[in-house]
């Protein structure tokens, strides 16, 4: 079999690959060991020109080989908080009010993606597969096309596609795409997505796309697809039993003093929905007087890109609402909000899922949300909690024995915790064995697998190489 290169924005340290990684990392890891080959992307570090230059670092791990290179400020901050984070990812979630567009990040951001591809090149072999990952990177195999690399090339965005009238609001909406073209696969979350690309192709790319995902514009011919990236939900469930002797999850129970527990995780983002969300459960208890004292809420917000400004916004945003909401119902011994702005291993979050009667998952927009599914892996068969998920998560496809909500709808959310917390036993099992033949059905490797075999199964009519 020939070998893989996996390309990413963060590279997961082989230590991380072995306990506290993410989806994409377990998923790609498990793919690299199985055929061998080479993770490349940036190692997280802002470095001088002269160490930047100087080539990836390589770190062996069996087959694997993980290959790192450091950014330069003036890269991290037009490709990464710039145009990558600034520009991307809000409108990409449909937050046009917060993006900002700058033409000196978007050259910084084809200048690294460029210098990104000059330094990977060096490692490919001739008949290396290539998967490439997210926003940060749409124009990487555009720029190993333009040096002349002929290798099966795909691409996989994490994270939702807009419709065309959306994407319209970035100014070179027409380049991203003619970039994303010049894949051999690209995959989405869900139908969605694909769809709105398909639009984008028709109606402003002038070319075709089939309902079987076959796309012709920009002078190539590519194939779209659908694949949920997924779990492996007995090793969730396993972290989620061995943690609930440990001591950490064991205070928390006990400070609880049998009071019902609500279980909400995200990144610090103004995508996932929290100011709306606290919102929520500050107006079940004034509707809901006879849970005052009786339901607890637990926020865990690690903080992600701090030095962005409009994240600044949001910690502050939520530290004040949190505030305001303790002091309008706490008592001596009550907080009916618990805020923390921290990370905590995985194994402690699975467990504290686990011992959760409701697990609170409603972003504005988000690509899929691992953490819906990492919360119905972590229950009790025998005595599960309920999944409240908002319907724009792209899990809402999947997770159908969810209480759906709309996150924009306050009312409609709070009385979605109230009817949770009711809920009966035999509808909550049911609920559960609904979401967990999903998550089995399409689990991480059936993700990793079905992407994969597309990308091998691209027909090229002659042996892939690169050009001299």
């Amino acid at each position: 079999m020939s070998r893989l290169v996996v390309v990413s924005n963060r590279v997961a340290s082989p230590t991380e690959t072995k306990g506290s990684a993410g989806g994409l990392a377990v998923g790609v890891f498990g793919a690299l060991k199985d055929s061998g080959g080479v993770w490349f992307g940036w190692s997280g570090d802002v470095v001088s020109d002269t160490v930047a230059n100087q080539g990836p670092k390589l770190e062996q791990d069996g087959a694997v080989t993980f290959a790192t290179v450091g950014l330069p400020k003036k890269d991290y901050d037009q490709y990464y908080r710039g145009f990558s984070n600034a520009t991307l990812w809000p409108v990409f979630h449909y937050r046009n009010d917060l993006a900002v567009y700058d033409r000196e990040e978007y050259a910084g951001y084809r200048r690294v993606n460029s210098w990104l591809a000059h330094r990977a090149i060096k490692l490919l072999q001739p008949d290396d597969v290539i998967w490439v990952h997210d926003y940060h990177l749409i124009p990487f195999g555009e720029a190993l096309r333009s040096e002349g690399v002929t290798n099966r090339m795909g691409f996989f965005l994490h994270i939702p596609f807009p419709s065309p009238q959306i994407l319209l609001n970035i100014p070179p909406h027409e380049e991203l795409v003619k970039s994303l073209c010049c894949y051999d696969v690209v995959g989405f979350q869900t139908p969605g997505d694909q769809a709105a690309f398909h639009d984008y192709i028709v109606r402003h790319a002038h070319g075709t796309a089939t309902a079987d995902g076959q796309v012709e514009a920009f002078g190539r011919k590519l194939k779209t697809g659908v694949y949920r990236i997924g779990i492996f939900p007995d090793e969730i469930a396993e972290q989620a039993k061995r943690g609930e002797a440990r001591q950490d999850v064991m205070d928390l129970k006990q400070s609880l003093e049998g009071r019902k527990l609500i279980m909400s995780v995200d990144r610090l983002d103004y995508s996932k929905g929290l100011v709306e969300r606290f919102k929520a459960f500050e107006h079940f208890l004034e509707k809901s007087p006879e849970w005052r004292g009786n339901v607890t809420l637990v926020q865990i917000a690690p903080p992600t890109r701090s030095d962005v400004d409009t994240y600044q916004q949001i910690r502050h945003n939520l530290e004040y609402e949190a505030g305001r909401i303790n002091g309008r119902y706490s008592g001596l011994d009550y907080t009916p909000i618990r805020y923390m702005n921290q990370r905590y291993d995985r194994w402690k979050l699975m467990s504290l899922f686990r011992e959760s009667q409701i697990g609170l998952v409603t972003p504005l927009r988000d690509g899929m949300n691992l953490v819906a599914k990492e919360y119905v892996a972590a229950q009790n068969p025998d005595d599960p909690g309920v999944l409240v998920l908002s319907q724009f998560a792209g899990a809402a496809d999947e997770m159908t024995g969810a209480v759906m909500v709309n996150p924009h709808d306050i009312v409609g959310m709070s009385e979605a915790i109230g009817r949770a917390l009711s809920m009966p036993l035999a509808e909550r099992r049911e609920r559960y064995e609904t979401n967990m033949k999903m998550l089995r059905k399409y689990d991480l490797g059936v993700w990793r697998d079905s992407f994969l075999a597309d990308l091998r199964g691209v027909d090229q009519t002659k042996p892939a190489s690169r050009k001299k």
